[in-house]
């Protein structure tokens, strides 16, 4: 659990994320959603992170003050280097957060591969997201691939 949803502070999360996955007797998949990306991004820099692969959907785009609000600065610039593990971005068409185009140069950069849906908002709750399967199966090939590495 994070201290203070409202006001993120990018080392707290580190911190929360190194103790989550240190608590795992394998590395895990991770699955992130908005501002998590930029986490996971920053986390996988770190000597000695490990994690069997990562769902990174709907990344928010923490570079740009046109599409993500101040208090999440903190967490910018996003690392764009490939991360140590497999990862599948999603991404929407019209995310408030993020553009198409940007969401697309997360991928290449984070060496992920690309799914892109068509009007699918920020792929939340108030963008009538309710289960998921496609989230699902996404994460499930993810834990299929890892375990077989």
């Amino acid at each position: 659990m994070q201290d203070d949803w409202l006001l993120p502070k990018l080392a707290d999360w580190v911190g929360r994320l190194d103790e989550a996955v240190a608590a795992c007797v394998t590395p895990p998949v991770l699955a992130a959603h908005s501002l998590a990306c930029a986490l996971v991004a920053h986390w996988a820099m770190r000597p000695g992170a490990r994690a069997a692969g990562a769902l990174l959907v709907a990344p928010a785009d923490v570079d740009s003050p046109a599409h993500t609000a101040d208090e999440v600065r903190n967490f910018s610039p996003i690392p764009l280097v490939p991360l140590p593990f497999p990862s599948i971005v999603v991404a929407s068409t019209d995310d408030p957060f993020v553009t198409a185009t940007r969401a697309a140069a997360f991928a290449r950069a984070w060496g992920s591969r690309l799914v892109t849906f068509e009007r699918a908002g920020h792929l939340n709750a108030d963008a009538g997201f309710g289960p998921w399967p496609e989230g699902r199966r996404l994460l499930a090939e993810l834990t299929r691939s890892a375990a077989l590495q």
